[in-house]
């Protein structure tokens, strides 16, 4: 037996598989020629085609863009609302109502002391004594009114601005200095005006204070501060002598960063649950949250918008098949030349099929380029930095691409099946 046989066999076979593959990439390479030369002579017909796409592709970016930049609009906004706080409240202990009466174990300084001493992320921390008054606002007007005894670090935890005068320092606190800052409304409707307010005096108890500053928030809260239209800050040195004890029911803290929150939180409880009863309830509420569900609500609206906008590409898509179906019956007789020149079922369905696939993924790259436009030039013109997502682009291709195989199919087959013979006597 000759050793040598099986070697030629494998060259021979090895020249074979190489030989169909150029045929194969030939063949192909004429398809995609037979394909364009078919758009160059009705251009108008594949513009208009196309133009589907283009738009399809186009609201995909646009959807994408839309969604991303409201996501980070409203994180921006939610992250305003002291999301690097943390507020702790005592919540009551003991079985029944008479033990939680008998047993107060209420919060104390001295738990804020271990808090900003065990954790070392917290920057500002603040008891907040709450407190209602009646306050004379004019002859005749007296008004319930929100007095909060708090340190001067509760500026930086809810973010206030002292546009007028301003706020009590750690030495009016220690020296129990009887001032108060007071919102922008008590201001005004107690005095005519922020500038006539400061350096005036008016009576909590019938005890005068001076008001040093005008204060209000950065930004709204949405209704989660404690802080009302007409609140007056104190330092707490001096609210706790109107509460007759030095035990507060709340604590904030603020975190050097978002991310230290909710560790925080479980760290903060856990001290102050272990210098007090252990049947002694303590809460600690984060805002970490509303920014989750927030940037979970964008996504979900994003997906759905994103879902709405594909639409548009299958309309574009049954443009395409609408048009691709005439351009058969246009072709009859091409195809039945075709056939018999030799042209194969694979040969005839890849040459229709090529030509949906390029009029869809050239409108998809045209309507990439529109899109991706408009978000660009607001970047180039303006200072506002709309985010583009390069998946977005990515997406609306694959998706142009998808479409031209799903509805390029059909007229594709169509025309594979023609019999020569009916084609060739077609007129």
């Amino acid at each position: 037996m000759n050793p040598t046989i099986p070697t030629d066999q494998a060259r021979k076979s090895a020249f074979q598989q190489t030989l169909k593959s150029a045929q194969r990439t030939m063949q192909l390479s004429e398809i995609l020629k037979l394909a364009v030369e078919s758009f160059r002579a009705s251009k108008m017909r594949f513009a208009l085609t196309a133009l589907g796409m283009v738009i399809g592709t186009a609201s995909l970016i646009w959807v994408v863009t839309i969604g991303m930049t409201g996501k980070q609009y409203i994180l921006q906004e939610l992250q305003k609302i002291e999301t690097n706080s943390v507020e702790l409240e005592y919540a009551g202990g003991g079985a029944t109502a008479a033990e939680r009466v008998l047993y107060n174990d209420s919060l104390t300084l001295d738990d804020e002391k271990a808090v900003v001493a065990g954790v070392p992320g917290v920057i500002y921390s603040s008891p907040v004594l709450e407190m209602h008054e009646r306050i004379t606002f004019g002859p005749g007007v007296v008004k319930d009114t929100l007095v909060l005894g708090v340190s001067p670090q509760y500026q930086n935890i809810r973010n206030l601005l002292v546009p007028v005068g301003r706020f009590f320092d750690d030495e009016d606190d220690a020296a129990h200095i009887k001032c108060a800052v007071v919102t922008e409304l008590f201001a005004r409707e107690r005095f005519g005006s922020d500038d006539e307010a400061v350096g005036s005096t008016f009576e909590i108890s019938g005890i005068p204070f001076t008001i040093i500053g005008v204060f209000k928030e950065s930004f709204d809260d949405f209704g989660n501060s404690e802080i009302q239209d007409q609140t007056i800050l104190i330092p707490y040195s001096v609210g706790r002598y109107f509460a007759g004890s030095e035990n507060v029911k709340q604590i904030y803290f603020s975190m050097r960063n978002m991310d230290e929150v909710t560790d925080a939180a479980k760290e903060i409880q856990r001290i102050v649950q272990a210098r007090h009863r252990h049947d002694s309830v303590y809460k600690t509420q984060t805002l970490k949250e509303y920014l989750t569900m927030a940037a979970n609500i964008a996504d979900i609206l994003t997906a759905v918008l994103f879902l709405v906008a594909t639409v548009t590409l299958a309309v574009g898509g049954v443009g395409i098949m609408n048009i691709m179906l005439a351009n058969v019956r246009a072709r009859v007789r091409e195809i039945g030349i075709r056939k018999a020149l030799g042209a194969t079922y694979r040969e005839i369905k890849l040459q229709f099929l090529a030509e949906a696939i390029i009029i869809s993924l050239t409108g998809g790259v045209v309507g990439c380029i529109v899109g991706l436009a408009l978000p660009l030039s607001i970047r180039f013109f303006t200072d506002y930095a709309i985010p583009i997502s390069p998946w977005s682009v990515v997406i609306a291709l694959a998706s142009a691409t998808l479409v031209g195989v799903i509805f390029g199919t059909v007229p594709a087959t169509r025309a594979a099946q023609l019999d020569p013979v009916e084609a060739l006597k077609y007129e």
